[in-house]
């Protein structure tokens, strides 16, 4: 049998050996498409290449693309389990000319690699063309010697494939495999194309054409070919099953799913097995590309993947949870060609535990309500829509999981109820999604790179520099010339400024000759690859081709450095101290301050913080001379080198490594960012704070050098002026605080049974008032201001103990409130409950309640303190009349 790994692998060395460049798979975040949430087809990292707003130094390439499925108008998630070619992620095998061959050589490589590399019979195989495009339809039968009737002309949009509204555009011509008349279904066109029998396997796109707004205005000016071949789906014929999750990779992964909860791989089971493994490759290829679970965007689709996962492992009975225990499988079957895959390893399985171990309490939960819900109803129902909104948004139950949930009862819900109620929601996601994806580069940025080249970096090694201008950018549009006031763009073949990127903050500083004075408050860096200087004319005037004088504020480079080395010495500090499951989620690199977000599924004790700023600063100390080393993003891997999870490298990577003696790679990242030359420079690390940024991300916030110093200064000052202030030693502040606070608990509790002698009558040696009489029953009342409400009740109880037997009530007034507390002796035949929802109507208030020897409340009116206990003595005296 042909392994997936060897049809890859073979696919891939056809093409390359057919003269075509091997491009890695790009991560699954698309870097030039902000529609996409997902890269979902092999073509879309070439997009720009296709458009002719990117050159690259190939024109023909092969590639094996990772691809989700799962959020926005491509969305397979529901299908996924239950079908045989439904797929969350997949991988897209293609080759693509750009401006290089055209459709003779297309069909020419599909048909020599599907029948003579792989041996697939030519009488299995039938292909499908555009019904206009007649050129196609005779290099299939010059080429593949195939018969008219295996050639089948397609009128539909099926075979027409277009960019957009605007853009190349081109018919199709798709390949198709016939698994045998055992299965129903009929060649594509006919009434059975529906079927499983007729598969496609291969999608030749002949780019040849422009349109606007759906029409086509003229011929492409250098046709060009983009394929697809789904892997999944080639695997399953080269290996003679008919659905993908038959084919070894999947095997292995159910297998291990059905060994993991004691099941049949088959049956009523096969579904569940089937999502888990699905599901299982999306959450790791995804994790690994930087995307943690969330409540929006990309995170929020990771999560449904997730969690549907998750349902299905519960319903295979797994008691703990399962997905994380599959990640190995998952590494050994797809590590060797992905080892982003290994890398991410230990946090793939930390965010699934995490993950799962979370949704398992809102799922029991979900489905012992949905359970409930769902008594009475039988097949052919629909839940209302207003119950699953209910689920969700009470219970955090998600639509879909509910609907997933019925449909093994054949019970419906009604969509439409759950998007009215959900209505609010459904708006703020639709926000949420409109501006998901990166920010594509303008255009303009586009043809400057085209034209220009990039800019040439020289800040590595200098803070000054020269250089030529060879573009300016003024609101939005190149000019040739800038004068005072202006605020402009500048553009020069070379640069000792630090374009932002990498979280990093670009550089300031001042762009001059002897006409010209530029103040330049920002850089940034567009595609990558160009190194914009914003700047205001402060004097003179600028033109294009003027060679001028580039000077970087040095004060202002140094803390920004240091700032950025210290990052790395943070991160290398949490993954020695937490784990290596930490990696950085984002950073800010800025003059007077670092930010640094990493993964972590909890906070940081006190202790921890204090020792990795301890790990930190003894690095600092050791005084280590800052390393950087020239690799290729293999090669520095290989060597220990840490790489951001979806950063997009070029062929070569400056290493930086930081350490000393035995800790001598204690850090070592690809960076290109600019960094001290020894540790000691960054002199000194103090974090500051420590907090939560979403659900697994934790951020750190923290000073170095001068910042750092001044910092503890003003919290020593603070300190002084505290110590000032008690009259005492800055050292010895913590034991007069301590003693203070010892002091004043003392004068509270003093203050307390002064105010409780004071409610008794007495106090300061006075003697406590004789109660009164109300028909025969011993009574005392009082009004008293300032005491606490929770000392009502130790008063009440004195009181009640010196008159010996007989009714007290006392009200305390506190900022215009009061509380009333009521006692009652045993044998009075009174209810103090009774008595003091008396006096909590009087105040204003409601209920009261309490013992029949002792009840409380109270209300806001505490002028009518008096009044109260004067309705309690009247209530006292209707009872004692009617006893």
């Amino acid at each position: 049998m042909t392994s997936t790994n060897d049809i890859r692998r073979s696919f891939l060395d056809y093409f390359e050996g057919q003269g075509h460049a091997r491009v890695p798979s790009a991560p699954l975040v698309p870097h030039n498409d902000p529609t996409l949430m997902f890269v979902n087809a092999g073509m879309v990292p070439f997009k720009n290449v296709f458009t002719g707003l990117e050159s690259r130094p190939y024109s023909t390439a092969t590639s094996s693309q990772k691809c989700v499925r799962a959020g926005g108008k491509h969305n397979d998630l529901d299908n996924v389990g239950y079908t045989a070619r439904h797929h969350t992620f997949f991988e897209m095998l293609g080759n693509f000319s750009f401006g290089d061959y055209f459709k003779e050589q297309a069909i020419t490589h599909a048909w020599t690699l599907l029948t003579r590399e792989w041996g697939l019979p030519a009488e299995k195989l039938t292909v499908t063309v555009y019904h206009t495009d007649d050129q196609a339809f005779d290099l299939w039968k010059k080429i593949a010697g195939l018969p008219d009737h295996k050639i089948i002309r397609i009128p539909t949009k099926d075979n027409f494939w277009a960019m957009g509204a605007d853009g190349p555009c081109g018919p199709c011509s798709e390949i198709f495999y016939d698994h045998g008349e055992h299965i129903y279904g009929g060649p594509p066109g006919s009434p059975e194309e529906d079927g499983d029998r007729f598969v496609e396997i291969w999608n030749l796109v002949f780019m040849q054409f422009v349109q606007e707004n759906d029409q086509i205005i003229g011929d492409l000016p250098r046709p060009s070919i983009d394929t697809g071949m789904g892997l999944e789906r080639i695997a399953a014929v080269l290996q003679g099953v008919h659905n993908n999750y038959d084919i070894d990779t999947f095997k292995a992964l159910i297998d291990q799913s059905a060994a993991l909860t004691a099941t049949a791989a088959t049956g009523e089971q096969a579904a569940s097995h089937r999502v888990i493994a699905d599901h299982l490759r999306s959450s790791g290829f995804l994790v690994a590309d930087g995307v943690l679970p969330a409540n929006e965007g990309r995170g929020y689709v990771l999560r449904r993947i997730m969690r549907r996962a998750m349902r299905h492992a519960h319903l295979l009975g797994a008691k703990d949870p399962l997905m994380h225990r599959l990640v190995p499988s998952l590494v050994a079957e797809m590590g060797a060609a992905y080892p982003e895959l290994v890398r991410a390893q230990p946090l793939i399985e930390a965010t699934l535990l995490q993950e799962e171990t979370r949704f398992r309490q809102t799922l029991a939960n979900g489905l012992r309500l949905l359970d409930e819900a769902t008594q009475g109803l039988k097949a052919g129902d629909t839940l209302p829509g207003a119950t699953a909104f209910k689920l969700y948004d009470t219970f955090g139950f998600p639509y879909d999981l509910t609907e997933d949930a019925l449909r093994a009862h054949e019970i419906g819900v009604d969509r439409a109820g759950f998007d009215e109620a959900m209505a609010e929601q459904k708006r703020a996601a639709r926000a949420a999604w409109k501006g998901s994806g990166e920010k594509a580069s303008e255009e303009l940025w586009y043809d400057l790179a085209d034209e220009l080249g990039s800019t040439e970096f020289t800040g590595y090694v200098g803070t000054e520099g020269e250089g030529q201008v060879v573009a300016l950018v003024k609101d939005g549009a190149r000019v040739e010339k800038a004068v005072a006031g202006d605020t402009v763009t500048i553009l020069t073949n070379q640069t000792p400024f630090y374009g932002e990127s990498g979280g990093q903050m670009g550089d300031v500083g001042v762009i001059g000759n002897d006409k010209l004075r530029a103040l330049v408050d920002d850089t940034s860096k567009p595609l990558g690859r160009l190194h914009a200087h914003h700047a205001k004319i402060e004097s003179g005037e600028v033109a294009v081709g003027d060679a001028v004088h580039l000077s970087v504020d040095v004060a202002h480079r140094d803390q920004v450095r240091a700032n950025h080395s210290a990052t790395h010495l943070l991160h290398a500090a949490l993954r020695k101290r937490l784990g290596t499951h930490v990696s950085q989620k984002g950073s800010l690199v800025a003059p007077e301050r670092l930010r640094f977000d990493f993964s972590h599924p909890s906070a940081l004790t006190p202790e921890q913080i204090a020792q990795i700023e301890a790990d930190v600063n003894a690095q600092i100390r050791h005084n280590g001379t800052v390393e950087t080393r020239l690799m290729t993003p293999d090669d520095a891997i290989a060597a220990g080198a840490m790489a951001l999870f979806g950063e997009k490298y070029g062929d070569e990577v400056r290493v930086l490594s930081m350490g000393l003696g035995e800790d001598a790679s204690y850090s070592v990242e690809l960076c290109g960012g600019t960094h001290v030359n020894a540790t000691g420079d960054i002199a000194i690390f103090k974090i500051i704070s420590e907090s939560a940024v979403s659900s697994g991300v934790r951020r750190i916030e923290a000073l170095t050098g001068e910042g750092a110093r001044l910092w503890l200064n003003a919290r020593d000052e603070r300190l002084r002026e505290a110590a000032a202030a008690l009259k005492t030693a800055p050292d010895d502040v913590p034991a007069r605080v301590a003693a203070l606070v010892e002091e004043r608990r003392k004068l509270e509790r003093e203050l307390a049974e002064a105010k409780k002698a004071l409610a008794l009558g007495g106090g300061a040696g006075a003697a406590p008032a004789g109660p009164e009489q109300v028909n025969g029953i011993a009574f005392v009342g009082q009004v008293l201001d300032g005491l606490e409400a929770k000392a009502l009740r130790g008063a009440v109880d004195e009181a009640k103990a010196r008159i010996g037997s007989g009714v007290v009530a006392l009200v305390a007034v506190n900022e215009g409130r009061a509380s009333v507390a009521v006692g009652v002796s045993d044998g009075i035949g009174v209810s103090a409950v009774d008595l003091v929802k008396v006096a909590v109507a009087v105040l204003g208030g409601q209920g009261g309640g309490g013992r029949p020897d002792m009840a409380q409340g109270g209300g806001p009116d505490g002028a009518k303190g008096a009044d109260a206990l004067a309705a309690v003595k009247a209530a006292l005296a209707e009872a004692a009349v009617a006893a």
